[in-house]
């Protein structure tokens, strides 16, 4: 059995948007307070709250604060369960010696979704979903549901809201094994090259929108803090950055699902696009002046690598091939843009070096130069792994 998630557009009239609305707010007012009583009580007290104490209160909370009772009582739970994930989440990073992240309070632009974790949800005949305490809710089935239904947690993205049900489903036939292997340098001029030559182009969907967007945040900043035309200039940004990430979403799955049918063995490089991203650290001279540090150009380059969307691509390839009998190798990047394919010579080169040549007389593309490469080093790891 394994696990699989099935997201579907909900269509609420404005009584039931209003509604859905109102239990997220209270949602977000309960994890809050259950943040707050367990700051508390370890400041003042030195005592630790777990899950169990804060769930034990529920009915008195439903007593003094009867709205509360409208909302399913295993809603109200899910919320007390992310307070404890959010702790839990805490102490592990800090045993583990990273950056701890204490957990914080969740404004209302943060907290944008609620669970139902066991019951209080069903589906009709008639696609539409019913929620406890909310009402039937128009859904559009765009694919078959598979498996049994566990979770259905619905969220809100901008002013559109959409339910996730988190299945068991049985494990799916294997695909017809190949022995095709091939390597995969992910790039900025192409999305991806491949050991065999053929490339992927980048859709470059944030760079294709950014002068509309950027049109859409200056008319946000002339408006006036806490008017209504603020709150509709807010929405109308919200919808074109969830638009741009809604294409790359579909690009990168597609582009995953074709690799993941035609090649048995995926070779990629592990790259972190989260330390790649960074900002430049501010330079100094003896004075204490500041120096240029290329801060303009590295903003420009983190753009392109935050839009091109390497690390999902990653993650999508990884769990399709898992599915799919596939697998799926991360191996060290370095050198593998500088190494000769052909005789293994290292020879630095320059970003704007586009064309690999070397003495051996191996010419090609330089990304196709370094998906050969990552190709070998993934052969090479399945052989010391045998």
């Amino acid at each position: 059995m394994s696990k699989q998630a099935y997201k579907f557009r909900l269509y609420p009239t404005r009584k039931q948007a209003q509604a859905l609305q109102w239990t997220l707010d209270r949602a977000r007012e309960l994890y809050n307070a259950a943040l707050q009583e367990r700051r508390d009580a370890y400041c003042m007290a030195g005592k630790s709250i777990n899950y169990y104490d804060q769930a034990n209160q529920l009915p008195e909370i439903k007593a003094i604060r009867e709205e509360y009772q409208d909302i399913h009582s295993q809603v109200l739970q899910d919320v007390l369960r992310r307070v404890k994930k959010a702790f839990d989440n805490f102490f592990r990073r800090c045993e583990n010696g990273e950056t701890p992240g204490f957990p914080r309070f969740q404004g209302c632009n943060h907290y944008d979704s609620f669970c139902y974790p066991q019951g209080g949800y069903s589906l009709t005949a008639d696609n539409r979903v019913c929620l406890s305490k909310i009402g039937s809710i128009k859904v559009k089935l765009h694919r078959k549901i598979q498996g049994t239904v566990k979770t259905a947690t619905i969220k809100r993205e901008g002013d559109s809201w959409y339910v996730v049900f988190a299945c068991e489903v049985e494990a799916s036939p294997k695909l017809a094994y190949t022995d095709e292997a091939v390597g995969i340098d992910l790039g900025l001029l192409h999305f991806a090259t491949l050991s065999t030559g053929d490339t992927i182009e980048n859709p470059r969907f944030y760079r294709r929108t950014e002068k509309k967007q950027a049109l859409a945040h200056q008319a946000l900043a002339r408006k006036k803090r806490g008017s209504n035309r603020r709150k509709k200039a807010v929405k109308r940004v919200a919808k074109r950055h969830h638009k741009s990430g809604n294409q790359r979403r579909d690009f990168l799955h597609q582009a995953s699902r074709t690799l993941v049918d035609t090649f048995d063995t995926l070779v990629l490089e592990e790259l972190q696009p989260a330390n790649m991203s960074k900002r430049p650290k501010p330079k100094q001279d003896a004075l204490g002046a500041y120096l240029p540090n290329g801060a303009a150009a590295k903003g420009g380059l983190n753009k392109s690598i935050l839009d091109a969307g390497w690390r999902q691509f990653q993650q999508f390839c990884t769990y399709k091939a898992a599915r799919a009998g596939r697998e799926v190798l991360l191996v060290n990047p370095r050198y593998t843009g500088q190494m000769c394919s052909g005789c293994g010579t290292v020879r630095k080169k320059e970003l704007s070096e586009r064309w690999h040549s070397c003495e051996c007389g191996c010419e090609l593309d330089r990304d196709h130069n370094a998906a050969i490469n990552i190709l070998k080093l993934g052969r090479s790891l399945q052989e010391t792994r045998s």
